[in-house]
Order: structure tokens, then sequence, then C-alpha cells
């Protein structure tokens, strides 16, 4: 009788616990603005359609190799794709996952006739192209949405070579997180640029978020999981839960490795082979160097070569503090070939010291503007950083796993705040003129509400990564996008050369959803 009166008690005291919890989640305060109304939205989801029937299968992704001037159709339609043999509607490139390949020449112009098949408005962004301001594919700021059915003709100039990307810039983080994505590799006009390689390798790496049999709601009027993004709890590369790669012993393989997931930050290794780094966003780096894995942070690209020396079977692993994820596989054959002895020989690219030297004058000097990157989330209260020692969040688990699923666009507000002025995001548009060199330093405060790493992507232009936290960087290469990691500065140092209004955001999906963007107006 004791024990049952003790369980009585005790299941009182959670229901009247629970009673209270759920009286306090139902107060809500007329005078908060919209972005820290409490989470209830996330009740009323309004999922996009997700029927396969008619739809046809995901293809692999094909190589499209253009000539200066030429022209190629590209649309963007529903598809049915396996993931762990679940079919599943996803968006796709002309049906291919990734979109296909496009590989041009530097300096030439290459135009993309866009169909929009999609249930959505959408357009595409060049990520990382200097190409003129109206077809960056900006929504309201360089150009209108594609609406379903309709098309747009894009101009695409290639002044740089080096890999770069396109993805949609409209609700990126629904429509990219569902397959729109794809490379686009500028070669060099030097045809001695690169080392002598057998083979090369486009690879995307990125995660998607499953709930069963499908892939996790997403809400049709705004993103959800916006305090850390969608982590996803499958890995794909190339589109694939398990990809498969063959190479010969002796031969060695040039990989373009590109981040497409929304909130993922991969580490990047294939077996105990080192990876003879090359270059990152837009070409090479001023020396190559050799490295056992390569940190990847969303949006971000990497160039780096492999020797396989040896047969067998080696794991492509993304490997994190605490887990190892196997993302697939190389099969290296035995094979008669002799292996390049001078594979490990490191070179120095002159060419790339000579682009850098004219702008090391303003190494040293003060920046001109000061970024703080920060959130806004007094609704949901204050969270610990779980930022490893690289100041990365590998994942969300438990409470924050139950935190960043409540939260959304409407109660949240990530921000790139000016330091002289507070003003945030879109209230500030800077002014530039073409030619301008400016540094920016982001300071990214581990003692903020949510502190974590941002991926910062700069439209238009390409800079140099001078320091971290005044560690001078002493391997440079140019870029446009940058992680800044979970309580550090970064310095980078900006050649406004491309005249137009060009963003700086969050390559985090949900972040730039959730406000995270700014813009530099740049005049001739």
């Amino acid at each position: 009788m004791r024990n049952i009166n003790l369980n009585h008690k005790i299941a009182v005291i959670m229901i009247v616990s629970l009673l209270i919890i759920l009286t306090a989640c139902s107060q809500t305060d007329d005078s908060m603005p919209n972005h820290m109304m409490p989470i209830k939205e996330i009740s009323e989801v309004k999922p996009i359609g997700r029927s396969v029937s008619g739809l046809g299968e995901a293809e692999q992704s094909r190589i499209v190799e253009l000539k200066d001037n030429q022209a190629f159709q590209m649309e963007a339609k529903p598809i049915a794709k396996d993931i762990n043999g679940n079919k599943i509607m996803m968006y796709a490139y002309n049906g291919q996952m990734p979109g296909p390949l496009i590989k041009a020449k530097q300096g030439s112009l290459i135009y993309v006739n866009f169909t929009n098949n999609i249930d959505m408005e959408t357009t595409i962004h060049w990520h990382g192209i200097r190409l003129d301001n109206k077809f960056d594919g900006v929504d309201g700021a360089s150009q209108k949405p594609v609406k379903p059915g309709e098309s747009f003709l894009y101009e695409i100039r290639l002044p740089d070579e080096g890999i770069y990307w396109y993805h949609p810039h409209i609700r990126e983080d629904l429509q990219q997180e569902l397959g729109l994505y794809g490379n686009i590799l500028v070669e060099p006009k030097d045809k001695d640029y690169f080392n002598k390689v057998d083979n090369e390798i486009a690879l995307f790496l990125d995660d998607i978020k499953m709930n069963g049999n499908d892939i996790e709601p997403f809400n049709s009027q705004f993103a959800t999981f916006t305090i850390m993004g969608r982590f996803g709890n499958v890995m794909l590369v190339n589109g694939e839960t398990y990809y498969r790669l063959n190479a010969n012993k002796g031969e060695s393989v040039r990989f373009y490795l590109t981040n497409s997931a929304n909130i993922r930050t991969f580490n990047f290794m294939i077996g105990d082979h080192k990876l003879k780094v090359v270059g990152s966003d837009s070409g090479k780096y001023e020396k190559e160097s050799i490295a056992n894995s390569i940190i990847i942070s969303p949006g971000e690209r990497y160039t780096a070569e492999v020797l396989f020396d040896k047969a067998g079977i080696f794991k492509i692993i993304h490997r994190t503090p605490n887990k190892d994820y196997i993302l697939g596989e190389v099969i290296v054959n035995e094979a008669s070939g002799s292996v390049n002895d001078e594979f490990y020989e490191l070179k120095e690219n002159e060419e790339i010291k000579s682009s850098i030297a004219p702008f090391r004058r303003y190494f040293s000097s003060e920046p001109d503007y000061i970024f703080n990157l920060e959130i806004n989330q007094e609704s949901m209260g204050k969270m610990e950083s779980r930022a490893s020692n690289e100041g990365i969040e590998w994942e969300d688990t438990g409470h924050d796993e139950m935190m960043n699923s409540m939260s959304t666009a409407n109660n949240v507000r990530w921000m790139i705040v000016d330091a002289l002025t507070g003003k945030a995001n879109m209230d500030n548009n800077y002014k530039v003129k073409a030619g301008d060199i400016k540094k920016i330093r982001f300071v990214n405060d581990k003692d903020s509400m949510h502190p974590m790493q941002h991926p910062m992507h700069l439209y238009g232009q390409k800079f140099l990564v001078l320091s971290v936290d005044g560690v001078e960087n002493e391997n440079l290469g140019w870029k446009d996008t940058v992680l800044v990691p979970t309580g550090k500065n970064v310095d980078i140092l900006i050649e406004f050369s491309n005249p137009g209004e060009w963003m700086l955001h969050c390559h985090i999906a949900e972040h730039l959803e959730a406000g995270m963007a700014t813009m530099f107006t740049v005049s001739q």
C-alpha cells in the first residue's frame, strides 16, 4: 500500500509539473517583435508535396563541356531518389544529382537557359563566380524570382580558374537540401597550371535529415532548425549514401571537394592516405601542403590530390572528435604501372604569389569594418557552446537537438552586427568603389547566446584570409567563403573589383533564412 501511495504522489507531481510547463508555454507577450515570439508555429507546419507518383528516377551527374559563347539548357524539376531503400521526392537539375558538372575555359562566356519546373519560385546563384551582377541570382537584389513554368537566361563570365558551384537563392534551406546543386569547373588558361594526374573527380559532401521513410518535413512558409541549422542524419557523397570509386595502384587522382550541406562541416579523409592540398575556392594556394584530412565548411571548396600507391579498399571518412562516419570507399586494384616518386615533392606557385604581392601593403592595416556574429533568441534562452577544440559544432544532440528542432526563422534572428554603429544585417548597405581594398574582421564571441561556427560567403568578389586570432596565415589563396570558428576573430582582405550590389552572409542555410546577411554596393 505504501508503494501504491508513493507511486500516486509521483504521478500527481508529474502531472502538475506538466500543466505548469504547458501553461507557461501558452502565454505570449503581444509586445514582443515577431521574430521573438515563443515557439507555437512549429506545430503549424505546412509541408510541401511529397508524392513520387509519375516522377523519373534520379540520374548520376554528367559532364557538360561548354565552349566560349555556347548555351546550355537546364531545368529544375522533382525526381524520385532512393535513400536507404526509400523512394523519396527530391529536386534535381536536369534530373541529375548532383546537377551537371559544367566545364568551361577561364575567360569564356557561357549561357545557361534555365527553366523552373518545381512548384516554388527559385533562382540560380553562381557561387564564387565574379559574373555580372544582374545574373547573380539574388532575389530582390539582382533578379526577380523565376516562377514555376518560367525561364531565365543566365549569362556567365568566367574570369577566374577554380572549382565553383551553383544552387538556389530562394529558400536555400529547402531547395538545396532537396538536391539542387552542381559544380562549375573553370579550367585554367595555362595547361600546366595543375599537376599531371590520372583522373579528376568532383565530390559533393552533403547530408540529409530523414524521419522514418521520408525527409524530415519542411515548412513551406519559413525555415525551421534555425538555431544550429538542419543537421542531417544520413551522409551523402554525390547524392549516394555509400560512394564508390575505382582506381589502379600507382594512379594519382585530383579531387574537387564541395560542401553543399545546410550546416554540417566535414572533416574529409581517405583511409591512411595523405592529401596533397593544392587549392581552395578560386584556384591554387601559394604553396602545396600535405594533410591527413581537410576541414571544409558549407559553401567552401578544396582541391586535393591523392596518390594511391598500394592496392586495397580504403574508406572515405568524415572524422569528428566523437565519431567516424564512413561515406564510401576507394577500391584500388593491382596494376603493373610504376608509382610516381615525385608526387610528394611540394611546389611553390610563383604566379599565385605574384597575384597577391600588390595587396601585401594592406595586410597590417586596421580593419575597415568589424562585424560581430550574434544571435537573438531570448524567447528560447541561452545555449552553451558544444564546439570542439577546432571551434566547430559537429552535431546537434541531446538538449541542443531539442532546442534546435523548436527554432524557426520567426523566433530566432541571426545577425551580422556592425561594431561601430550597432546596426545589423540589411539595415546596413556598405558603399565602396571598384578598385577599393577593404579589410573585414569577423568577431565570433564565445559568450554569445549560442556560440557556434559561421562560414561567411561574399558574392561577386574575392578575398584573402589574412589571420585567425592574430595568427598570420602563411599560405594564402583567393577565396569567397571562410569558416569563422567559435570564439575566433578572422581577418579577410577583399579586392572589390566587380560593380553591383553584392551580398555577404552566413552560408548555414537556416542562418541566412533567419536574417544573417548584409550588402555591399560596389560603384564604378
